[in-house]
């Protein structure tokens, strides 16, 4: 089954083409990653995928159920079942680490907060963080509670915007690990953005490059290394 599908879909932000006519398909419970040069349209793929953009033209699919097409936002946000981890983590300075994974349950108004929350940094291993504050933990302590209120809310679909570029190479590998079992625990599907080609060589099942807005390459990540595309290989050669 797809977890996700665009097709032609075209954004522009003033006079700047971001995306010049998408296709992309992505199997559910599979982690895909999207690579391209920065301003190639990985971000603004998973802002509509999101729902945070509409595209210009096209249409997009979660799971065979269209969300929006030209210029129509069919399903918000809130009601699509897709978790977001922002570059900057986007964690709430003023609220502890409890009340930051807890967020999106107080939206959904759940009636399990304090049990889901327990379960999910148990699972995490962030039992003993739930009191301190975003400033008092390290950066992999807080990726892990990014990804903690992400997945609090048993999203089908986890978008992931460079969230480990900051991070030391040890501490990479335990994420990449982590990222991988989760995929399987929670049955989830994973679309992850890197500038980094060995990143996602290393971590994903397909990887889909973009240049200049169009898709110049999608299939399983290791044969990236065999494709004839001219872009696909000056990028690799960075």
């Amino acid at each position: 089954m797809e977890a996700l599908q665009l097709t032609g879909v075209k954004k522009s932000f003033g006079l700047q083409n971001v995306l010049n006519g998408v296709d992309l398909n992505i199997s559910k419970g599979t982690l895909t990653s999207l690579i391209g040069t920065s301003g190639s349209g990985k971000t603004t793929i998973l802002r509509l995928i999101a729902g945070l953009d509409i595209p210009d033209e096209g249409e997009i699919y979660i799971e065979n159920k269209i969300v929006s097409k030209a210029n129509k936002l069919l399903v918000p946000p809130h009601q699509r079942g897709v978790g977001f981890i922002f570059q900057d983590l986007a964690l709430w300075p003023h609220l502890n680490v409890f009340e930051n994974i807890a967020f999106g349950l107080k939206v959904k108004k759940d009636k399990d907060i304090h049990e889901k929350v327990q379960n999910i940094s148990r699972d995490l291993d962030i039992e003993l963080l739930l009191k301190r504050f975003p400033n008092e933990l390290s950066g992999g302590q807080q990726q892990l509670v990014a990804i903690a209120r992400s997945l609090v809310v048993r999203p089908r679909i986890l978008l992931m915007d460079e969230p480990f570029s900051s991070l030391d190479v040890k501490i990479k590998a335990f994420m990449h690990k982590l990222l991988r079992n989760l995929l399987k625990e929670y049955s989830i599907t994973i679309i992850y953005v890197t500038h980094d080609h060995r990143e996602a060589i290393s971590l994903s099942d397909e990887i889909a490059m973009l240049h200049k807005g169009k898709i110049v390459y999608k299939g399983q990540a290791d044969a990236i290394q065999t494709s004839t595309s001219k872009f696909v290989k000056k990028f690799l050669e960075i």
